[in-house]
């Protein structure tokens, strides 16, 4: 691709110039030429008299400039005679083409295309044909995650996750925001979830003990084929924004496991308070105090146990069994008895969707 585009703008330069022009790559090899006849031959001792060093060089008969990567530059144009109207032409045809390089780079580049993706700023027509165009392997499994950090942290959350993936081939760590940064993570087909899950563990710990960075991570699910990744985006968007509603406390949110918590999250509002006001008598939710909501949480993460929830709580298994007769009182509904026991727990999910603010994609 180079060789072409710099071919037709040397080309165009011909007629403005009366001196032969042209650009070597970092074996010497000429690749583009005004004289089409040059072109494959090797300028012999060119490396050797630090043409690539981005200082000005002159070597036998040429002058040359190098270009494109400011550290180690990948071309150098050269321009016949050692005078100083070849030094002007080298100088502007090097600056010249560097552009140009730089915005053809910026077109086909593939974090760019992946970004366009996820965000669905690509018409789903053309991203086959751009896939086709930067070689990417439609039929590889892939995940995004979105790394979530604080956004007051003086580290660089992006250049950090940037060295976890080096292989930038098959992995893209991308900017959306001030504090959102997402992982497309090329990964084996049917890989299991809590391999995914512990990859977004490590990336939390390191963020953590090495950088003094928190951080929590949406995973979406693994799809095939480019197009889906704007999905796989999206169910990584909505992990994280469930979790923050319904479960705050953990760093890592996969969308395949949210379980009831997404289908609650995808309700109106206005079902949501019809159902409330189905299930609890009026007021009776409010009137529940925090020491009561932690008895319940106990209670059902002790399977209804009454005497195991008791044993947990450091409290006697008739104290607790008062207080569940009280919570019957209140809202009408035994959690001795499993399908009221259900329909509470689903309503205190719904309570507290309701009473958060979750930002919907």
């Amino acid at each position: 691709m180079p060789n072409r585009l710099f071919q037709g703008i040397i080309n165009q330069m011909r007629e403005a110039t009366d001196r032969i022009i042209g650009v070597v790559d970092e074996s010497g090899a000429i690749i583009s030429c005004s004289e089409l006849g040059l072109i494959g031959e090797v300028k012999k001792g060119i490396i050797a008299a630090g043409v690539f060093s981005g200082a000005q060089v002159c070597v036998d008969t040429c002058t040359y400039k190098a270009f494109g990567d400011g550290i180690h530059p990948e071309y150098a144009v050269f321009v016949d005679g050692t005078d100083e109207t070849s030094r002007r032409y080298v100088s502007i045809i090097a600056i010249a083409l560097d552009q140009i390089k730089k915005n053809n780079d910026e077109k086909f580049d593939r974090s760019n295309f992946i970004k366009n993706v996820i965000l669905d700023n690509i018409l789903p027509g053309d991203i086959y044909i751009k896939s086709r165009e930067l070689r990417f392997n439609n039929d590889a499994s892939r995940v995004v995650f979105i790394i979530r950090v604080d956004d007051k942290t003086e580290v660089s959350s992006f250049d950090i996750i940037q060295n976890f993936f080096p292989d930038k081939t098959k992995d893209f760590v991308i900017n959306i925001n001030e504090t959102d940064i997402a992982l497309v993570k090329e990964v084996r087909p049917n890989v299991e979830s809590k391999d995914l899950e512990k990859l977004a563990q490590s990336i939390c710990d390191t963020l953590s003990t090495e950088f003094y960075c928190n951080a929590v991570v949406g995973i979406g699910t693994c799809v095939v084929g480019i197009k889906e990744l704007a999905r796989s985006f999206k169910e990584a968007q909505v992990a994280l924004e469930v979790g923050k509603v319904f479960d705050n406390e953990r760093p890592i949110i996969n969308y395949d496991n949210l379980g009831i918590a997404r289908l609650i999250y995808q309700l109106p509002t206005t079902l949501c308070e019809m159902f409330l006001r189905e299930v609890f008598k009026r007021g009776s939710i409010e009137s529940l105090d925090q020491e009561t909501l932690f008895t319940i949480q106990k209670f059902f993460e002790n399977n209804l146990n009454v005497s195991e929830t008791s044993r947990k709580l450091f409290v006697h298994r008739n104290t607790l069994v008062y207080r569940l007769e009280k919570i019957k009182k209140l809202t009408g509904l035994d959690l001795r008895e499993f399908d009221d026991a259900i329909v509470f727990k689903v309503a205190l999910m719904v309570n507290k969707y309701l009473e958060s603010t979750p930002i919907k994609y």
